[in-house]
């Protein structure tokens, strides 16, 4: 009884904190506004909006598909799509409210159609079930098993406030999920569109029923080379003073391990800096954001640093005594993992003298 009530006494602090119920939309969010490639469904209005001038999303061109041996950090059963295209450049996305009696399928159709118009190549498609994953499920929940929703945009993403309508668009229970993935040539971009319709209560039921367009855009668009170069010199007086540095420099694709060519400068410095110092040992220590299970995140992070030593030693002819590759997951961040930059800010290589 006790457990109870202060789970119903949390509640009720969380909601005052949060603000008014969800209500229907009659015009769009602040500052946000329609895609230029695309138009949106007659009649809808934005109710969330996000976006990056560079980051990465992976596009799913084929049905989810379980790995029992993941879980992500909501102990869900991981899914990832059996083919994808992993993407990098400026991100969009825009959450609509279409008008009452509109149903998933209808707004994917007219979605298509536009696509098609402007010369696109239609991906993939699919519906309910059939996607993967928890049919049933937008982009909250857990225990159970990932949702298409989940995939393409996870929860700890959602910065809107508890219960509006921008947060219980893409938080709540749906059913008749509908999907397209597209690519449009001519415009150098690909198109993201999930559809479903809401099984909101509480504090959500104002939307009860409304079908729900999730469209993102990915725009080819190359990387502003914003990071200072850190030399072999800068280096090694970080080192000398505080026993470590962080290096971004060393990239990798998403949720992969092989070390991307671009990373060249980074190492010929790393080389540089034990070649001009005989008796440095390093712990190369691979470090990601909180995005997906602790355990995967430490496989993971464990296997990147193994692939940066494994380079300096094949390719920079370092001596492989003097390297030892280390990974700790999402344990030790230097930013929180609520936003876009502290997670940049968190996935790094870190050089540490032992």
């Amino acid at each position: 009884m006790l457990r109870t009530l202060l789970t119903l006494l949390t509640l009720c602090l969380y909601t005052v904190g949060a603000g008014a119920d969800a209500t229907i939309p009659t015009k769009d969010q602040d500052g946000s506004r329609d895609h230029p490639l695309l138009k949106r469904y007659e009649g809808s209005f934005i109710v969330a909006h996000d976006g990056k001038a560079f980051d990465e999303f992976v596009l799913p061109t084929a049905p989810l598909k379980a790995d029992a041996q993941r879980r992500d950090q909501h102990n869900n059963i991981a899914f990832a799509p059996e083919q994808s295209l992993n993407l990098e450049g400026r991100t969009t996305r825009l959450v609509y409210v279409v008008p009452e009696g509109r149903s998933p399928l209808e707004v994917v159709r007219n979605y298509q159609d536009e696509v098609e118009a402007l010369g696109g190549k239609v991906l993939f498609t699919c519906k309910r079930e059939e996607c993967g994953g928890a049919a049933d499920r937008s982009s909250n929940g857990g225990g159970g098993e990932m949702s298409l929703a989940m995939v393409l945009y996870p929860e700890e993403r959602i910065t809107d406030p508890a219960f509006s309508s921008g947060n219980c668009a893409m938080t709540e229970r749906i059913k008749d999920q509908r999907y397209l993935a597209a690519e449009l040539p001519d415009q150098q971009a690909h198109v993201s569109v999930l559809a479903y319709t809401l099984k909101a209560d509480s504090y959500c039921k104002a939307l009860d029923g409304r079908t729900v367009a999730v469209v993102d855009f990915i725009e080819a668009k190359g990387r502003e080379q914003k990071m200072v170069k850190v030399d072999a010199a800068e280096m090694a007086r970080t080192i000398a003073t505080t026993g470590r540095i962080a290096l971004y420099g060393i990239l990798f694709d998403f949720d992969k391990t092989a070390v991307k060519p671009e990373s060249a400068p980074a190492l010929t410095e790393i080389a540089a800096l034990l070649k001009g110092n005989p008796a440095l040992k390093l712990l190369v220590v691979g470090h990601t954001d909180n995005a997906g299970n602790f355990d995967y995140n430490r496989t993971l992070s464990q296997r990147r640093a193994e692939a940066v030593v494994a380079t300096l030693v094949k390719d920079y002819k370092v001596d492989k005594a003097r390297l030892l590759p280390v990974g700790v997951s999402f344990a030790a961040p230097l930013a929180s993992n609520q936003s876009e930059e502290g997670r940049a800010q968190n996935r790094r290589v870190e050089l540490v003298q032992y």
